[in-house]
């Protein structure tokens, strides 16, 4: 089985979260009947206010330009109006009609559980397109004529290189996680694959951000779209609790692992691949059931890493910034900043994996004394008065943040990180679950579609 995973908060202007908009339903909005019943048996009955404001425009084939953190409600706002466009239409081995480019594998696969579904309902095939796997089932997909890609820019122009894929026939491009794509230099091989489609096709493009190198794509690509700004662009959710501790270098583990150690699910970021690796194995020796995520794994790893923790089987992932966009996984109720980040971007999208769909969390930032000039000023830039302590490992802040102690788990065998078959455990001995889809709250659809095409 696999998962409608919906972004299912969305925010005000102010950064303030807001419920779905009752008096409005997606059939008024002019969603086909198919679409508008897979969202309601998923128990989706109310659009959000980003899909509200961009799902007229975006179903009348207008080129659409959106703004919205993640948790939104974006996916849904494109993922509607690129399947029924596509819906009742022919496609050719190896010429998808539809395309989603994003800039993480993660986010592919989030993507790809909101599209199903839909795409199911009215007959319609999808298929995840990245590097780190062989693409001997992404070429065959192709082949079989999946109608929708959601592609990674460099296995997919590998795959157009190599002459298995053209974009020729592209009826709809979304763009999504844009100003993320320019952060990790898509931008050229982004413009080369846009640049193989159709001028003339409907082009949506949704960012966190509309900074410069976005408004390069925009005025390049889209063609008198219509623009829909959701919330401040530099506004954290009011359901937030920031705090800045103050650390002395040899107390950061202590720090961390107490933090770690209570009941809340936690997402921890560190500035490196090496980084997460040693901070993963120091949780699991203090019986901290964690796993990792950085791009030093197989992409199978990955996976089933990310599943263990949005499962709850891992309590703790620690992440480089490649889980700060795109994953979404409800419950998670701390997120702390081992390592400070560079930019206030990059501090608003890590902290936006906790306080979502109108939940409230905390958000940890660990400084030594010496950062404490360059964090002040990334707080002011973000727009974001902490609350400010000094700490050590035994400091009574740390209880309160964390809660109650978990119970201690009786293994502590590290998680794979060469690609295995399912079957291995996490840090803390918890069953990795090769599956997707599988955070709090997803409702299960039918997968008889994925990953392949189908044949007409």
């Amino acid at each position: 089985m696999t998962a409608l995973s919906i972004e299912t908060s969305s925010m005000t202007r102010d950064g303030n979260h807001v419920a779905a908009t009752p008096d409005i339903t997606f059939a008024s909005l002019g969603v086909p009947a198919p679409i508008a019943g897979a969202l309601a048996r998923a128990g989706i009955t109310a659009p959000f206010p980003i899909q509200a404001a961009a799902l007229p425009d975006a179903l009348s084939g207008r080129d659409v330009l959106a703004r919205g953190r993640t948790g939104s409600g974006k996916t849904l706002a494109f993922s509607i109006p690129l399947v029924a466009a596509l819906a009742g239409g022919h496609t050719m081995a190896g010429r998808p009609r539809g395309l989603v480019l994003v800039p993480t594998r993660e986010l592919a696969n989030q993507v790809y559980e909101v599209l199903l579904p839909l795409a199911s309902a009215v007959g319609l095939s999808v298929v995840t397109i990245f590097g780190g796997v062989r693409q001997s089932r992404q070429v065959a997909a192709l082949r079989d004529r999946t109608d929708i890609v959601v592609a990674c820019p460099g296995r997919l122009a590998d795959l157009m290189t190599q002459g298995h894929c053209h974009l020729g026939d592209v009826e709809v491009s979304v763009l999504d996680e844009a100003d993320h794509m320019a952060d990790l230099g898509f931008l050229p091989v982004v413009r080369r694959l846009l640049d193989a489609t159709p001028a003339d096709g409907q082009r949506m493009l949704f960012s966190a951000t509309l900074d410069r190198d976005v408004d390069v794509l925009v005025r390049r690509f889209l063609t008198n779209p219509v623009r829909h700004e959701i919330d401040a662009a530099a506004a954290p959710p009011a359901a937030m609790t920031h705090h800045v501790l103050t650390v002395e270098p040899g107390d950061r583990v202590g720090v961390l692992t107490a933090l770690a150690g209570g009941r809340k699910q936690a997402l921890i970021f560190t500035r490196t691949k090496h980084s997460a690796q040693r901070l993963a194995r120091q949780l699991a020796a203090a019986r901290i059931p964690s796993a990792e995520l950085h791009g030093n794994l197989a992409q199978g790893a990955r996976e089933r890493n990310l599943a263990s923790f949005a499962s709850g089987a891992a309590r703790v992932l620690v992440a480089t910034d490649i889980a700060a966009r795109g994953i979404h996984v409800d419950g998670v109720g701390l997120v702390i900043h081992a390592d400070p980040p560079a930019e206030h971007k990059a501090y608003l999208h890590r902290s936006g994996r906790t306080a979502r769909a109108g939940a409230s969390g905390v958000v940890i930032t660990l400084q030594t004394p010496g950062q404490v000039g360059d964090v002040r000023a990334l707080m002011r830039k973000a727009n974001v008065v902490p609350k400010v302590a000094a700490v050590d490992p035994r400091s009574a802040l740390l209880r309160s943040i964390a809660g109650e102690p978990a119970e201690p788990v009786a293994s502590v065998s590290r998680p794979g990180t060469d690609g295995s078959p399912a079957g291995g455990t996490v840090a803390g001995g918890a069953p990795v679950v090769a599956t997707r889809g599988t955070g709090r709250g997803a409702v299960a659809m039918s997968s008889r579609y994925r990953g392949r095409g189908r044949r007409r």
